[in-house]
């Protein structure tokens, strides 16, 4: 029999065991970067000290509202001060954070609040009617409205509602936070466009975003007091957790409303912005920017893009001009990026062409993830030559705990012991990924998730077609757009600019198909629409 420890009072207790949580780096940075700037965002400066200050009256203002642990309390706001504080605001009540996506539909607005049974909901005066539209279509209970007014941007309170200034001048600044009792706890709720309509629930729990915030700093080759710019809209994974990571290092978040390349240059030259993330679209924005938006800065900005594959003229453009840009990749699904395209230094004497080239690829498991890889149908490790495809597969601590009231989704996204991204890709010699197709129909647009099938119910709709598709159009700007291919019923018609229309009308803008094709759609034997060729198409269309 081998050698075996003796165990006897090597318990966990509470002076060696803590759950892991984000909401403790706010709160050490409280008094380890009291006087350091944590919050910039238009004239509102506030250091550590005042920002946890101002979140743990938030805190103790939803508690004095009815907000229970475990509750849900829902944003829909830009990365403006509010949304940056209710990261921490929300949780230190013990409730989950449900950032919503602003660009939404009013029925998608209503469904998630009536699946998410959120009790409180703080959105910004711009988006204001969209939510009381959405409020009056709820099957369920409505939750209470706190309005978030930004009179710098032009956006003065309704009067309709509490307003979030006089809201937290109400609350306890001694408030007590309550803290996870167990690490598992779910943190966020997000939720993500999948292969259907109907968005799905993606929860976090405190431990994953700990990690995250642990792991993302050496991937990013970060030091101490960053200054981050927060463009990824905190509805996407909660900024790729960006905002909970920037009291760990006592960093700045600069908060961005609107974006452009002036914002972010004015960024970088004022504030002295350091990091920021991006999709591939913020990147042509910055190569392509004015020369009157331009400011010379001498500091090197280091850039995380995701979203879609950055084209390798895209990289090579925005290496000019003193930006240092990783590609990651990840999903909604766990917690924001995951994968990094890790830089070999053997590849510096490369050609400017290749280097671009590898940028591109999607890359390796960052630290806080077990193992990421690519599989057969069979679930067998693929040869890495960078020809032969299989499906991304993840296992690590930055994983959801599943689908909220969706077993078998979930069953089905982690089966066999990994989660399934149904992402297709090809593995070069090294292990770095490169994806290579997608098995779900998404289109990437500007960073946004497009569901092809909510797309297509909605042109189905129109009284003169007959049957529809949906495919990805390659676009210089978003990256990609809906394009829509359509047959129409004997004896009607119908235009372009008339289905776009009427598409607008149901559905978010971003969502509508940018290009309308009539044509009759290829189909297999058995009636099912082939879009492989409908997307050679759509190239050319």
């Amino acid at each position: 029999m081998g050698w075996m420890v003796d165990e006897t009072g090597l318990d966990k207790c509470t002076a060696n065991y803590v759950p892991l949580t984000p909401l403790s780096h706010l709160q050490r940075a409280a008094t380890v970067f009291a006087e350091q700037t944590a919050v910039v965002y238009g004239s509102h400066r506030a250091t550590y000290q005042q920002y946890h200050a101002r979140v743990t009256k938030l805190a103790s203002g939803l508690a004095s509202i009815g907000v229970m642990p475990g509750d849900v309390v829902a944003t829909l706001l830009p990365n403006t001060t509010a949304q940056i504080e209710a990261s921490f605001g929300v949780p230190a009540c013990g409730a989950v954070i449900n950032t919503i996506n602003t660009r939404l539909d009013v029925g998608t607005i209503s469904y998630i609040f009536d699946h998410g049974e959120a009790k409180v909901v703080m959105v910004d005066t711009q988006f204001l009617p969209s939510v009381e539209a959405a409020l009056t279509t709820m099957d369920g209970p409505a939750p209470q409205i706190i309005e978030v007014a930004d009179p710098e941007a032009g956006y003065a309170a309704s009067g309709r509602h509490p307003e979030y200034e006089d809201f937290l001048h109400q609350g306890d600044a001694g408030y007590t936070w309550v803290m996870p009792s167990d690490e598992w706890e779910s943190l966020a709720l997000n939720y993500t466009s999948g292969t259907t309509g109907r968005p799905k629930g993606v929860v976090y729990h405190h431990r994953g975003a700990y990690l995250m915030t642990m792991g993302t700093p050496i991937s990013w080759r970060m030091t101490l007091k960053p200054v981050f710019m927060a463009i990824v809209p905190l509805f996407h994974c909660n900024g790729w957790n960006h905002t909970w990571m920037m009291p760990l290092l006592g960093g700045t978040v600069v908060g961005c409303r609107d974006i452009s390349a002036k914002v972010i240059y004015d960024g970088i030259a004022d504030e002295g912005v350091s990091h920021f993330g991006g999709a591939p679209i913020v990147l042509n924005m910055i190569v392509n920017a004015k020369t009157l938006h331009r400011r010379a800065f001498n500091h090197p900005v280091e850039v995380f893009t995701a979203g879609a594959p950055p084209a390798p003229a895209t990289l090579a453009g925005i290496s000019k001009l003193g930006f240092n840009v990783t590609q990651v990749y990840g999903l909604t699904e766990t917690y924001g990026h995951v994968v990094e395209s890790l830089w070999d230094k053997a590849w510096d004497s490369l050609p400017e062409v290749d280097q671009s080239a590898i940028k591109a690829r999607q890359g390796v498991a960052m630290p806080m993830m077990d193992l990421t890889t690519v599989v057969d149908s069979l679930g067998i490790q693929i040869p890495m030559d960078g020809t032969t495809q299989g499906e991304i597969i993840m296992r690590g601590n930055s994983v959801m705990k599943g689908y909220y009231k969706n077993p078998e989704a979930t069953a089905k996204s982690f089966a066999g012991g990994f989660f399934h991204s149904e992402d297709i890709a090809v593995q070069h010699p090294g292990g770095m990924m490169q994806i290579a197709d997608r098995m779900k129909d998404i289109i990437i647009s500007g960073g946004e998730n497009i569901s092809s099938i909510e797309v297509e119910g909605a042109i189905m709709e129109h009284p003169a077609v007959s049957l529809c598709a949906v495919v990805a159009k390659p676009d210089d700007k978003w990256g990609e757009v809906p394009c829509a291919f359509v047959e129409l019923l004997a004896g009607k018609s119908a235009t372009e600019a008339e289905v776009i229309s009427f598409v607008r009308s149901k559905l978010a803008n971003f969502k509508t198909p940018k290009r309308v094709v009539f044509q009759d759609l290829p189909k297999t034997s058995t009636g099912k629409v082939q879009k492989f060729e409908l997307r050679v198409i759509a190239k050319k269309a």
